[in-house]
């Protein structure tokens, strides 16, 4: 386990809460589940049938038949009668699992939830969106994810790679979001000084194209709103992360060669990025985890593993932690 990871399980366990996992078909969910609650990571609420589900420990909750069902059902049209939901469709809604996890969530009974192992990352974000909607001064909902390296890049192997799993191409604006966005993130969950790269084929405009150029006004964007932030582009990824590479083709840069935060220029790039690292670098990949959501949600990768589930409920653990 990762040095990462242990502190993240050890800041959960510190001031446990609860959990919403509303997989509880998922066999992976319920290994995981298990070891949560063997390890005292969280308190869990499991979404699915009580007959079908046995973990010690842990509240198992079928939606349809639950007794706050009406409630949440209630509550859900309040929310969205300027849409035109009605109560019956309300009602309906609150048969699906996410959507009744997501309104525990919101009323309190629970402190975030974790979804994604067997659904898409539409079928995460959309009710956590309807439902909790962004964080106060958010423009973007973004994602990112801790990767966890057997090498000395970033702060002792470890990194944070954005957008990788949400925003498909985002524009300057929306890049400049995700950079800061994403500073607050790892100051929040590591505790260091953020130094980001903004990736690109390109270093310092060593290169023309479209995507170089829109990467650069990021960067100017991003220094403009957040004028404190190490942060610099654009970056080729070894003169964000090597030294000497980066003394070679950005000398004058305060973040090139020491870069702990990697901000994709798109999803196509963020997406194959982390999955080489996770592969070929065996990396530990917790995420995505999403930023910018009003309480704590977070995104699974379907090929995730049980013990993958582990770490991003500790994570959204201590999100829910720095919310509170």
């Amino acid at each position: 386990m990762s040095e990462f990871l242990t502190r993240m399980e050890n800041a959960a366990k510190a001031d446990k809460k609860t959990i919403v996992l509303p997989e509880g078909e998922d066999s992976r969910t319920i290994e995981a589940a298990k070891k949560i609650i063997e390890a005292g990571i969280a308190n869990l609420v499991i979404l699915g049938d009580p007959s079908t589900i046995d973990v010690e420990g842990a509240t198992v909750i079928d939606p349809v038949t639950a007794e706050k069902h009406e409630e949440y059902a209630q509550a859900f049209a309040e929310l969205r009668k300027k849409k035109g939901v009605t109560i019956e469709q309300a009602r309906e809604q609150m048969d699906d699992a996410t959507y009744f996890g997501t309104m525990m969530v919101k009323l309190g009974d629970a402190d975030g939830l974790v979804s994604g192992a067997c659904h898409s990352t539409a079928n995460t974000l959309r009710p956590a969106l309807q439902i909790l909607k962004t964080a106060p001064g958010t423009k973007l909902v973004s994602s990112f994810f801790i990767m966890c390296t057997p090498t000395e890049y970033g702060e002792d192997g470890t990194l944070l790679f954005a957008d990788c799993g949400l925003n498909i191409a985002p524009d300057a604006d929306q890049l400049s979001e995700i950079a800061i966005a994403s500073a607050a993130t790892w100051r929040s969950l590591i505790g260091s000084e953020p130094r980001i790269a903004m990736l690109s084929y390109s270093t310092m405009g060593s290169a023309g194209g479209d995507t170089a150029a829109k990467v650069q006004e990021a960067t100017r964007l991003a220094k403009e709103k957040a004028p404190e932030l190490a942060l610099d582009g654009d970056l080729q990824l070894d003169a964000a992360l090597e030294a000497s590479v980066g003394k070679l083709k950005a000398p004058e840069s305060t973040v090139a060669g020491q870069a702990n935060v990697l901000v994709f220029p798109d999803l196509a790039a963020g997406n194959i990025g982390y999955k080489l690292v996770q592969r070929f670098a065996k990396a530990e990949a917790y995420g995505p985890v999403l930023q910018g959501i009003a309480a704590p949600v977070n995104d699974l990768s379907r090929g995730c593993s049980a013990d993958d589930i582990v770490g991003v409920v500790a994570i959204t653990c201590v999100q829910a932690q720095k919310m509170a």
